[in-house]
């Protein structure tokens, strides 16, 4: 069954990522964006990866698809049309998802119990979480207190990024507004 909901699901992000690509209206893209990231975090929540999920829904599905309305409010809301053909970004995108591949060919099988992860910090992880944390759960362990400084930071890198994205679309809107007052 759990198969069968993955597969779904997977297919599903499938059809979603080939309508963005098709997509020129970027209201839509940003939605689509927004809906694919549910399904992710609906697909993370079928692994039992239940925080992930949550994290995958707030920031994917939520931060994201605001800042990416807030941006779109600044600009236009169609994709301007390409100026050449797709076939060199195609070319680069299928030489790096078969390099990708290629490079997970030798990788552990998923979820194996005896692959070096799970042999030496994991283990340490599941001894060690609940005496040096008080936290029961070693996952949240984990995310808030072994890696707090590290979620924080990559939260103030995405807040900085979007400050500043909205900054620069700010700036531009205000020059192409003197360049229509003159």
């Amino acid at each position: 069954m759990e198969l069968l909901v993955n597969m779904v699901l997977l297919t599903l992000m499938a059809v979603v990522v080939i309508a963005i690509v098709r997509l020129r209206n970027l209201f839509a893209v940003i939605i689509l964006s927004s809906v694919y990231s549910f399904l992710m975090a609906s697909v993370l929540l079928v692994l039992d990866a239940a925080d992930v999920a949550t994290t995958e829904a707030a920031v994917g599905a939520g931060i994201s698809t605001v800042l990416m309305l807030a941006a779109l409010y600044l600009t236009k809301t169609e994709e301007m049309a390409p100026s050449h053909t797709p076939l060199l970004p195609l070319f680069v995108a299928v030489v790096i998802g078969a390099a990708l591949v290629y490079g997970s060919v030798d990788m552990p099988s998923f979820g194996a119990a005896d692959t070096p992860v799970n042999q030496h910090v994991g283990m340490q992880y599941i001894d060690r979480a609940m005496e040096e944390t008080g936290v029961p759960n070693v996952v949240s362990a984990v995310l808030a207190s072994y890696r707090g400084y590290d979620t924080l930071g990559e939260v103030v890198v995405v807040f900085t990024a979007g400050i500043g994205v909205l900054l620069l679309l700010r700036r531009n809107r205000r020059e192409a507004g003197a360049k229509r007052g003159r």
